[in-house]
């Protein structure tokens, strides 16, 4: 074996050709590690299918550079060496193979990151430039701001980027955000597409079957996997989405309906966060389509908002602020997660179409996520530790910069926002609005006292009662609380006496 000038170890979400460590390598002298761990696969229990996910994607991605000549150690998790960590399979192969230099990109996750830097192997850290904005550029912005407003942050990036800005500058169509257009009810009569599917080829089944073996604890079915694995697949499913999907994506890329896990959105999410697309690239798809009059502006908008602005901020603020940001929890909440977070049995037919579609498919939107099963966590008063750790584990595109803002900032609030200018909690009223879970639940939500009464309706009440002390100074909350003082004090009290008792169900672990 030829000396080892330089190892480059690649993460399970580092699947891209573009970062720089993997920039003029020797084919001859130069080496490609990734490995399969058992303690990124297991430190939350994450869902079968996005840990065959990551496997069969770094699996394929190793099989493409070895096709371009570049050599690769891979590690397989069954491998009887494996020593289980990340950081340990780096030492294991810098002794074996004495490396004059070990590179590394930017990691995902603060844990991990910090491990490899105390781990003493002389790691040369490279940036991730998958994203527009590098992590001391978004410091910089955040700079001597006591609050952040991702509105603000992501005009920079459409400037930076250039994306549907008029010659002079300002934004097509005269505003940088077209949000309020995109908030319509799917109306009856419309059809969604049929979902694009990837059929598992032999690489993807014997991951199947190694994470059946040793994965039959987590929660989540292997039975439906039909994620793209491959940069080829990853493209052919944006392809479908720009045909299919976008059109339609802005007008009802926040409505919800029963057996409609999918609806007109791509998702690409997974495969652009382990680095199977490229951002830039489904930006600049997304604004040719509006040149060529195939997508509405609010379409257009939408979507780049969602990957340079949102997707963007959150990682900024992720990096800026961990690892203390994980510890917040500005409600005091203590309450522990349900159990039927964990296997969808609930009558509460929102939470179980959307917790179960999320076990079935290792999927849900953004609404979805913030204004049903994160609406709920926030109104019940859990621990932002464990519902952070269910979001985390539950879904296919969730890691660590991403879903910790998101979650605990953006849905729990839990940050005293920072992240986010108030809480995101609702009654049942906005889910009636927004779908048709109602029609099929157990519960009235046209009720909110009685037994039978939607349980939103309630804790939305008993939420805003028991946090008046830090929430009535908020601007965008006044409305809010000059409703509930008008009403009655007998309805306050009915409100208050209902919260208390759905909140000691959950507290005797009993299922609403």
């Amino acid at each position: 074996m030829n000396a080892t000038r330089r190892l480059c170890l690649i993460l399970g979400d580092q699947l891209s050709f573009d970062h720089a460590s993997l920039q003029g390598l020797d084919t001859e002298n130069d080496i490609v590690l990734l490995v399969e761990v058992m303690e990124e696969a297991s430190h939350v229990p994450h869902h079968p299918q996005k840990i065959v996910l990551v496997f069969s994607a770094m699996r394929h991605f190793a099989e493409a550079l070895q096709q371009r000549g570049i050599r690769v150690q891979y590690v397989k998790l069954d491998d009887p060496n494996n020593s289980g960590s990340v950081p340990n399979e780096l030492r294991r192969w810098e002794a074996l193979l004495q490396p004059d230099e070990i590179h590394m990109t930017e990691c995902g996750d603060w844990r991990l990151e910090h491990s490899l830097r105390a781990c003493g192997a002389g790691i040369q850290w490279h940036g991730d430039a998958r994203f527009l904005c590098s992590r001391p550029e978004f410091s910089a912005w955040a700079n001597a701001k006591k609050q952040l407003r991702m509105e603000y942050f992501y005009r920079e990036m459409r400037r930076k980027s250039g994306l549907l800005l008029n010659g002079d500058g300002s934004p097509v169509g005269g505003a940088w955000n077209f949000d309020a257009e995109n908030r319509k009810a799917l109306p009856k009569g419309i059809k969604p597409p049929s979902p694009a599917r990837f059929s598992p080829d032999a690489i993807t089944r014997d991951v199947l079957e190694l994470v059946a073996k040793n994965f039959s604890t987590h929660y989540g079915t292997l039975d439906t996997f039909d994620y793209p694995v491959t940069h080829a697949q990853a493209q052919a499913l944006w392809s479908y989405f720009l045909d299919w999907g976008l059109a339609a994506f802005g007008d009802y890329q926040d409505a919800m309906a029963s057996d409609e896990p999918f609806l007109f959105h791509a998702r690409i999410s997974a495969a652009l966060n382990i680095g199977l697309l490229d951002v830039r690239q489904l930006c600049s798809d997304v604004e040719s389509a509006y040149w060529s009059g195939s997508i509405a502006l609010n379409a257009a908008e939408g979507f780049i908002r969602q990957l340079i602005g949102w997707r963007e901020y959150v990682r900024g603020v992720y990096w800026l602020k961990m690892p203390d940001y994980a510890d917040g929890n500005v409600f005091g909440n203590t309450r522990s997660l349900p159990e039927f977070y964990w296997t969808g049995d609930t009558k509460m037919n929102c939470m179980s179409q959307a917790i179960g579609q999320s076990l079935e498919h290792a999927y849900a939107h953004h609404i979805q996520r913030l204004m049903v099963t994160g609406n709920f966590a926030l109104l019940a008063g859990i621990l932002p530790s464990q519902i952070c750790e269910w979001y985390l584990a539950i879904y296919m595109d969730a890691f660590d910069w991403v879903e910790l803002p998101n979650t605990l900032g953006m849905v729990m609030h839990a940050d005293g926002g920072y992240l986010g200018s108030k809480p995101y909690c609702a009654s049942g009223q906005y889910i009636k609005r927004m779908s048709d879970y109602c029609r099929g639940c157990a519960y009235k939500v046209s009720e909110s006292t009685t037994d039978d009464a939607c349980p939103f309706n309630a804790l939305y009440w008993h939420f805003l009662m028991r946090h008046g002390e830090l929430l009535r100074g908020n601007q965008r909350m006044g409305m809010i609380y000059k409703n509930l003082d008008r009403m009655p004090e007998s309805k306050q009290q009915a409100l208050w006496q209902r919260g208390q008792l759905l909140l000691a169900t959950l507290d005797k672990g009993e299922s609403l």
